[in-house]
Order: C-alpha cells, then sequence, then structure tokens
C-alpha cells in the first residue's frame, strides 16, 4: 500500500535532481526530512503530538508531485497541508506560498471540527511544508 511505503520516508541526498529546479528540490528534500525524522509519521505528525506536515497521506502525494513538476516561473500554493493551485509567476517569485491553521475566532472545538472534516489541520510552526 502507498500509505505504509511513506511511513519510513528519508530524505533525498546527494546531487541527484528529482525536481525541474534545486529550489523546489530543496523544499522537498526538506519535507522528506521533516518526515525522516517524524514523531508519528504514520499520521505525518511530525512533533508535538498533532503538528502535521500534510493533511493527509493523499496531500501528502500531491504536494510531492506538485513540487516534482514545478516549474521555475511556477508558485505552489498550500493551504493548511493540501495544495490547492499553481500559478504562473516568474524566476524570482516564491516556489512555495502557504497558510495554516489560519481560522477566525476558532476555539479548539471548533477547530477539531473542521479537522475531522479534512477542512485543515495544525501544523505549528515548523512542521508543515
Amino acid at each position: 500500500m502507498k500509505n505504509e511505503i511513506l511511513y519510513s520516508v528519508k530524505a533525498q541526498r546527494g546531487p541527484t535532481l528529482r525536481c525541474k529546479g534545486w529550489k523546489q528540490e530543496c523544499l522537498l528534500r526538506m519535507l522528506e526530512n521533516n518526515m525522516e525524522n517524524a514523531e508519528a509519521p504514520e499520521r505525518l505528525v511530525i512533533y508535538g503530538g498533532i503538528g502535521k506536515c500534510a493533511r493527509n497521506w493523499e496531500s501528502y502525494h500531491a504536494i510531492v508531485e506538485s513540487l516534482m513538476n514545478l516549474e521555475n516561473d511556477e508558485t505552489l500554493a498550500v493551504q493548511s497541508g493540501m495544495p490547492v493551485a499553481v500559478f504562473k509567476t516568474h524566476r524570482l517569485a516564491p516556489r512555495v506560498v502557504m497558510a495554516t491553521t489560519n481560522i477566525m475566532k476558532a476555539t479548539w472545538p471548533i477547530f477539531y471540527d473542521l479537522q475531522d472534516k479534512n477542512l485543515t489541520m495544525f501544523a505549528q510552526y515548523t512542521a508543515a511544508p
């Protein structure tokens, strides 16, 4: 099963480029490094009991695929651990922009309700891509 294989993600090392540029490759390796050292990789939890690097395994795979296919003049938008769009930008623009756990007037019960509906995730400070 695809998910079981990813429980033991190892960050790529060395000069092999899998993406279309080194900026994208660097971001992919940082994501893999988070998973390699994760507290609970089977749940995508990096640290702190709930800080995740992606909303779910489908989103993780989609982020990886998006980074591998991202051109040097495109930007990937990630919202709460899920890739939502790729925009044509320019070579000096960020390769990824993201917003995570931005919920107005949220309480923990509201957050957990949205998380149960797969509409958000908790990333803490550095867990998300």
